[in-house]
């Protein structure tokens, strides 16, 4: 039985309405001349990227913006980015955008740091040591890239969902600045938002850190469900709870932006050390498949994953309940568990996520080929507290169906 729990974060977090005029700043301490900023047109357009690059530029530090970044990625537009940054030759990545921006920016310090074929890192602990110091500044809030070690691109000649994972990929400085959020648009916010939800509820009903099931002499991307994770899930899954259908539904709301904001950034920290588990590793082949968002994809599924969990989280689930805004008074364990599922259901279906895997077009015919290529992701199966079999993984898809 394991005794021990890790926690690890971005260096430097910084957080705050306003607080993106600080970033140069922020970077100050790394000594930054020239810096390699990965976004894409759509927020250059809006004027995000500008807000970024003119305080640097006047800071001194040299800018190239690349704006080729894209809703979940494919590896090209990865290798693409890499390159000019290659050629440009920065001492720091800066990613400005959503979890996707923020995963090329750290594709991109992988391979001019280190070089080589990108196939060569994928899966954990394969970047053998640190990057380019990573400045992360989300515009969304959803995936809490900001602040994780994680990076996932879409491989188009699979149609998988892949990852790279390393704790070198945490960012040196994330720059929390819940004005840029207010431009997301309606759609965008409620992918992003009902991502974090996924991060939150699934780093608190993880399998237990002393129940890890990780071999001698092997470590593992996530340490399970730990107390520090557990109160950082809770905060966010009750700020998602208060704040995420106003700022779906009322865009320009300062303070459910800023609500959302932290939600995401809390359920970032919580995931990215405890875990996410079968809602992701269900959600990585469908969306690969269906082009569907990473976010509504987990949105989609994590409902259906909650009931499987059910008979190992069931006092979890009660408690979470009431986290999500429920009235549990009077209840036994089993009513308020199936009020929390219930209330997830209802927020997904308010915030506009789709329902079913057949709004997506997909095919029930499509489903084993999904619950195979969701079964081969080992570790994602050991960190969920059932462990489940191939057939468990068809059945949930098949009740998403």
């Amino acid at each position: 039985m394991r005794t021990t729990w890790n926690f690890y974060s971005a260096g430097r977090l910084l957080f705050g309405c306003g607080a993106v005029r600080q970033t140069a700043a922020c970077m100050a301490p790394l000594r930054v001349r020239k810096a390699f900023v990965v976004s894409d047109a759509a927020l250059a357009k809006a004027g995000a990227v500008q807000r970024v690059v003119d305080p640097l530029r006047e800071a001194d530090i040299e800018v190239q913006v690349f704006e080729g970044g894209q809703p979940e990625p494919a590896i090209e537009v990865a290798l693409a980015a890499a390159e000019q940054a290659k050629q440009f030759g920065p001492d720091a990545i800066v990613g400005i955008g959503g979890g996707s921006n923020m995963d090329l920016a750290k594709i991109t310090a992988v391979l001019v740091s280190h070089g080589g074929e990108l196939s060569q890192y994928f899966g954990w602990n394969n970047v053998p040591g640190p990057v380019l110091p990573l400045v992360c500044v989300p515009t969304t809030s959803g995936t809490g890239s900001e602040v994780s070690h994680a990076a996932v691109l879409t491989d188009t000649a699979n149609a998988m969902k892949i990852s790279v994972l390393s704790n070198y990929l945490r960012p040196a400085v994330a720059v929390v600045d819940p004005e840029l959020t207010l431009s997301c648009p309606p759609k965008a916010t409620a992918d992003s938002g009902i991502d974090a939800l996924t991060h939150a509820i699934e780093a608190c009903t993880a399998v237990d850190y002393t129940h890890l099931p990780v071999p001698p002499g092997e470590t593992s991307p996530y340490d399970g469900r730990h107390p520090l994770g557990d109160v950082l899930a809770e905060k966010a899954i009750r700020l998602i709870a208060q704040h995420l259908v106003t700022a779906v539904r009322e865009p320009g709301n300062l303070a459910a932006r800023e609500g959302m904001s932290l939600a995401a950034t809390l359920a970032g920290l919580a995931f990215s050390n405890c875990a996410v588990a079968v809602v992701h590793a269900l959600e990585y082949p469908l969306g690969g498949a269906l082009h569907v968002s990473h976010g509504a994809g987990n949105g989609l599924l994590l409902p259906y994953v909650m009931r499987y969990n059910l008979p190992e989280r069931e006092a979890t689930f009660a408690q979470m309940a009431s986290w999500l805004g429920e009235n549990t008074a009077g209840l036994d364990q089993a009513a308020a568990a199936q009020r929390a599922i219930a209330a997830v259901e209802r927020l997904r279906a308010d915030i506009g996520i789709p329902q079913r895997i057949r709004e997506l077009g997909g095919t029930i015919e499509q489903l084993p080929e999904f619950a195979a290529k969701a079964f081969a992701i080992k570790r994602l199966m050991l960190l969920n507290p059932r462990t489940p079999s191939e057939a468990d993984l068809l059945g949930v898809y098949q009740e998403a169906w």
